[in-house]
C-alpha cells in the first residue's frame, strides 16, 4: 500500500480532510491499495474490508459503521443517494473516488458490477463481553471454510434474530468480499466474534446457556429440546468432518435433525437456518 494511504487505513496520526477524487486509471496507487482489499492478509493489517451496493453502504452507515472510502461509478454522479452517501463520507473525513467502470469492475471483480462499494472498518465482538441472557440465540461455528455458507448463516442469523456469530477455531474470513456478498448487508447487523477452541470451552462453562450441538451420534431430535428455558447457542460442525470430540463433549444436549431419502446429511447453512428457526419457534411461544 502507498504511505499515505496505510496511514490513512490504520488511523495512524490525524485523520486527513475528506476529498473527492475522479480516477480513470487501473494504475492509480489507491485503486490498487483497494484491489489489495482480496486477500486476507490486507484486510488483517488495515483492519478494513470492502461491501458492494448502495443499499449496503446506506445501512452500514446508518448502523453507524464508519467508512473510508466512498468509490462510485460516473453513471451514479448526480443521483441523490449517492450524493447523500458521498457527503456523508466527506463530512466523516473519508475518502470519495469517481470512477469509470472499467475500474469499477477490476476493483469489484465482476463484469457487471454493483455502481457503489464501500471501505468499511471491520468490526469484532469480544467473546469475553458476550453474557448471554435469556431469549437470546448464538451461532456457534466450528471451522466454517465455505465463504458462501458462512455468508448466508449470518444472513440467516440476522433474519431469525439471532444475537450473534460466533467463529470457532481457523474459519474463513467473514470480511471477504464473497462472504460480505452472500450476507446481503447481514454482516452490518450481526455481531461476529471469534475465538479459538480453548477460549470457547472455557467461556462456555461459565456462560449459563444451553449448548446444543447437531451431530450423528445425537439420541434426541432437535425438535423435542426446549429452548426457551436457557439463553442458547446451536453449535455447528465443519463442513467436512462435523464437530471434534472435544466440542462434541462440551454441548449439553447431541441433537439431529431426521431425514429421509437417500441424503444422509444437510448443507451447514441449511442445517443451521433450521436450528435456528427452530429456536425461534419456540421463543416466540414465551
Amino acid at each position: 500500500m502507498t504511505e499515505e494511504y496505510r496511514s490513512d487505513f490504520r488511523r495512524e496520526g490525524p485523520r486527513r480532510v475528506g476529498q473527492v477524487k475522479e480516477v480513470t486509471s487501473l494504475a492509480n496507487p489507491i485503486v490498487k491499495d483497494i484491489k489489495a482489499l482480496s486477500d486476507k492478509k490486507t484486510r488483517e493489517e488495515t483492519g478494513t474490508f470492502m461491501a458492494e451496493g448502495l443499499k449496503l453502504v446506506i445501512d452500514a452507515l446508518e448502523l453507524g459503521w464508519k467508512i473510508r472510502t466512498l468509490v462510485y461509478a460516473k453513471a451514479a454522479k448526480g443521483k441523490p443517494l449517492v450524493e447523500q452517501v458521498a457527503t456523508k463520507t466527506v463530512a466523516n473525513g473519508g475518502l470519495v473516488l469517481e470512477v469509470s467502470e472499467k475500474v469499477l469492475s477490476s476493483i469489484t471483480r465482476r463484469d457487471n458490477p454493483q455502481m457503489v462499494v464501500g471501505i468499511f472498518e471491520s468490526r469484532w465482538t469480544r467473546l469475553s463481553d458476550i453474557r448471554p441472557e435469556n431469549g437470546q440465540t448464538f451461532v456457534a461455528l466450528d471451522r466454517v471454510r465455505d465463504p458462501g455458507n458462512l455468508g448466508t448463516i449470518i444472513r440467516t442469523a440476522d433474519a431469525a434474530g439471532a444475537s450473534g456469530v460466533i467463529l470457532v477455531g481457523e474459519c474463513t474470513d467473514p470480511f471477504s468480499l464473497e462472504t460480505v456478498r452472500a450476507t446481503m448487508g447481514s454482516i452490518f447487523a450481526t455481531p461476529l466474534i471469534r475465538a479459538s477452541v480453548e477460549e470457547f470451552l472455557s467461556w462456555q462453562k461459565h456462560a449459563g446457556a444451553e449448548i446444543v450441538a447437531t451431530h450423528l451420534a445425537g439420541s434426541v431430535d432437535y425438535r423435542t429440546v426446549d429452548y426457551s428455558k436457557k439463553p442458547v447457542v446451536i453449535l455447528m460442525g465443519n463442513e467436512q468432518s462435523g464437530l471434534p470430540e472435544n466440542l462434541a463433549k462440551s454441548a449439553t444436549r447431541l441433537v439431529r435433525i431426521p431425514q429421509q431419502g437417500l441424503a444422509d446429511s444437510l448443507n451447514l447453512a441449511v442445517a443451521t437456518a433450521v436450528m435456528l428457526f427452530e429456536a425461534r419457534r419456540h421463543l416466540l411461544k414465551i
